[in-house]
């Protein structure tokens, strides 16, 4: 394999794509596109999120101290795309992407409704980098679309028609998994034999 070696840059692809809403003291709400998002810790669940000073969500979130993570599917490509090169500075993005708005549980920022899967934010610390601050927050709930859950309690992520971002694209996520978390090691079940013999 013949590689090409590149400055250092950001090339971490594909990426999730988000909606995070927030709301500032005056009760003004915003959202925006972010794919600069992951995990980062289990107990507490920990999440980051880079975002650019000059934003104006990046104000909203650092007065409040929460926001909420939406994730958007497949259906939301355009609103998505529109979130991320329209400012809330000139714009109501809300208002022009006809989202349906709900209450959060404990935090002041609202949940898109649309999305099938909302995830509340405390903010724990911020982070300056350079181009971007580094939001570090604990999800303190967590809104899954009923349709997605299964009679066993299962969350079928796949069924979700979420969708990620590949430098300058959309794609959508197949629903077709290659493989299950440790399936490489896992040992090969042999098929039990019958124990009644046949009889001529």
């Amino acid at each position: 394999m013949i590689k090409t070696i590149f400055k250092g840059s950001a090339m971490l692809n594909p990426v999730p794509v988000v909606l995070i809403t927030s709301k500032n003291k005056e009760g003004k709400i915003n959202v925006f596109t972010v794919a600069w998002i992951g995990m980062a810790c289990t107990k507490p669940p920990m999440i980051t999120v880079a975002i650019r000073p000059e934003r104006l969500s990046y104000d909203y979130i650092k007065e409040s101290g929460d926001f909420v993570v939406n994730l958007p599917t497949s259906k939301m490509t355009r609103e998505v795309d529109y979130c991320g090169v329209r400012s809330g500075k000139q714009v109501d993005k809300i208002h022009e992407m006809n989202f349906t708005m709900d209450n959060a549980k404990d935090v002041i920022a609202p949940i898109i409704s649309d999305c099938p899967i909302s995830l509340e934010c405390k903010v724990k610390s911020i982070t300056p980098l350079g181009t971007h601050d580094l939001f570090l927050a604990e999800i303190v709930n967590t809104h899954v679309d009923n349709t997605l859950i299964d009679d066993l309690g299962k969350i079928h992520f796949e069924m979700a028609d979420l969708i990620t971002y590949s430098h300058g694209e959309y794609f959508s996520v197949n629903s077709k998994p290659l493989g299950k978390f440790g399936y490489s090691v896992q040992k090969k079940t042999k098929p039990k034999k019958s124990k009644h013999k046949n009889k001529a």
